[in-house]
């Protein structure tokens, strides 16, 4: 018989409008419990973000214009926690010449990730 983590987390669900309240812990066989979800997506949701959480990244990125001095960037998929602040700074150092096309890969596949980081938006290279 396993004995249940003595310090569970709890978290709130995103996976659905409903917004469950999830404890999720894991016994010492490393099997995850998650408590507290009305769908399965709530199960999965809990699951991931105690193992593995992810989250989408969205910024701006310097560009070569005067005119349009800042594109608005994101991940195409949600990314490793452990990998934002690393990937931000890359962000912010990088200066994107223009013209670029909204959903152009900036970035592929970031760190072996398999994110890439896309354009939010189109601009033109007049004004420079």
């Amino acid at each position: 018989m396993s004995v249940s983590d003595s310090n569970p987390k709890e978290m709130i669900c995103i996976s659905c409008p409903i917004g469950c309240r999830l404890t999720v812990s894991q016994d010492q066989d490393k099997n995850i419990t998650v408590t507290g979800n009305k769908c399965a997506r709530g199960k999965v949701y809990g699951e991931e973000e105690y193992l593995a959480p992810k989250r989408m990244l969205t910024c701006t990125c310097r560009t070569d214009s005067q005119e349009f001095p800042r594109l608005p960037v994101r991940t195409l998929s949600a990314i490793p926690i452990e990998y934002i602040d690393d990937l931000l700074r890359e962000l912010y150092r990088m200066t994107v010449a223009l013209p670029v096309k909204r959903g152009q890969p900036l970035i592929e596949n970031y760190r072996g990730t398999g994110v890439d980081v896309l354009a939010s938006m189109s601009l033109d290279d007049h004004g420079r």
